[in-house]
């Protein structure tokens, strides 16, 4: 975790560039074969002739010359911005993918518990565990969006800069304009705080009664437990979707898909319960989860991979559905994937669809922790390059790459993840006691 923060502090100091810097940058690019830097190599040369024109009366051109010179200045400036967003971008995809983990265990939690569901009781525990991080994950996710509209520089949403809703500047931007009464700061931070409140309640007084249930006499506890989930997920439906409205979506605030509340869902439910798996593996090779058996592990591999098939069916009927109609405002979204991101996207619909199919088909590779370790990894690391496809070519455009930023902002989170999560199943113990399903779920097989 201190490295992951060195790291952190590293990218962030090595990100603000000069514009001399950036000239330079983009000048080696162009001599290097590099389409960046063309028009910085270009500049120079085309600046003097038209001075030279301009000294012989050629009005028209000097204009033209002026014009070069301010179309080269902006697009400079526009690099340096990127190069600046770079570590805010690879903290924000960092810290909402271990946010998200939190979030769709909880659902997953809630779901169980609304199902009255008979296998999964003895995995409770990991449950509860992996969602105390939630809390502090969710605000750390809303602290960096709002500060990088506030102490940053517009680094991630680019419509909480004033400039684009003040009709007199020339950066504004009419489309943006019209979506303000929504995307504005200080209503985007009250909705965050209002969805992270809800979810916290939530967690809390599921935890509350799923503790006090193992020393009940009675199944007061569970009941309430259970009106409380059914509640929750209709709140988790409804704030999820609009959570990734804001909290995503908006990061490109000319472009919109009515399938992306499910699609994020998806990713978060698959790496959250792909996160069960793991840690229930590692706690039961350390001899914790005796009462956890294959079975168990089965049916959570199970849901591994059939969400995983459910999120390739919303990524292809999204991708599909906007490819084939090709309305320039909708396209243009994966346009700049193909073009920029190839690899990423591409390599993550490899990650998420072809390894859990192939690996996870079989019912008896579903029963090996190391197989499901390998293939969790996998799911993981995919989703992560999910999250990093849908936020960085809004932000930092084709300035991209897997460096210290990115690998130290996991690396941070993942530490803070693992200290959150672990601290919090010391707190309690591993199998929940007076559930009423405990039993059934001790003695879980077919």
């Amino acid at each position: 975790m201190l490295l992951g923060a060195i790291g952190v502090g590293y990218g962030f100091f090595t990100s603000h560039l000069s514009f001399e810097e950036v000239e330079t940058l983009l000048a080696e690019e162009a001599h290097h074969g590099g389409g960046h830097g063309e028009d910085v190599a270009h500049a120079a040369p085309a600046h003097d002739a038209h001075a030279k024109e301009n000294a012989h009366g050629d009005t028209a051109h000097a204009k033209s010359g002026e014009h070069h010179v301010d179309a080269h200045k902006e697009h400079v400036e526009h690099v340096q911005h990127q190069i600046a967003n770079r570590p805010w971008s690879a903290l924000y995809v960092a810290a909402f993918f271990f946010m998200m983990i939190a979030l769709g265990v909880l659902a997953f939690y809630a779901i169980q518990i609304a199902a009255q569901a008979g296998w999964s009781p003895v995995l409770f525990r990991v449950m509860e565990g992996i969602t105390a991080y939630l809390l502090p994950g969710a605000l750390i996710v809303l602290a960096i969006a709002v500060a990088s509209g506030t102490i940053g520089h517009y680094n991630i949403f680019m419509w909480m800069n004033p400039e684009v809703t003040n009709p007199e500047s020339h950066h504004y931007d009419k489309l943006i304009d019209g979506k303000s009464g929504w995307l504005n700061i200080g209503w985007f931070a009250v909705r965050g705080l209002v969805f992270i409140a809800g979810w916290s309640l939530y967690r809390h007084f599921a935890r509350k009664f799923s503790i006090a249930q193992d020393t009940a006499e009675d199944n007061s506890n569970f009941k309430k437990s259970f009106r409380i989930s059914a509640a929750f997920l209709v709140f988790f439906i409804y704030s999820e979707s609009i959570m990734s409205w804001d909290w995503i979506m908006s990061v490109d605030p000319h472009w919109f898909s009515t399938l992306f509340g499910w699609y994020v869902f998806a990713s978060m439910f698959v790496s959250g319960i792909t996160v069960i798996a793991l840690v229930t593996i590692y706690l039961k090779s350390k001899n914790y989860l005796e009462f956890v058996n294959e079975n168990h592990l089965h049916d959570v591999a199970k849901f591994m991979f059939a969400i995983s098939i459910f999120w390739t069916y919303l990524w292809f009927s999204q991708f599909m559905l906007i490819w084939y109609s090709n309305i320039p405002e909708e396209v243009t979204y994966f346009v700049t994937r193909f073009q920029d991101y190839q690899l990423p996207f591409l390599g993550m619909v490899v990650m998420n669809f072809v390894f859990p199919l192939l690996l996870l088909m079989n019912a008896e590779y579903k029963r090996i922790p190391w197989f499901v370790v390998m293939a969790g990894l996998v799911i993981l690391f995919g989703h992560y390059v999910d999250i990093f496809n849908m936020i960085m070519p809004a932000t930092v455009g084709d300035r991209w790459f897997i460096g210290i930023p990115e690998i130290a902002s996991v690396l941070l989170f993942a530490g803070l993840f693992i200290f959150v999560v672990f601290t919090a199943l010391t707190k309690a113990p591993l199998l929940v006691k007076g559930y009423p399903f405990r039993k059934e779920s001790e003695d879980f097989h077919y």
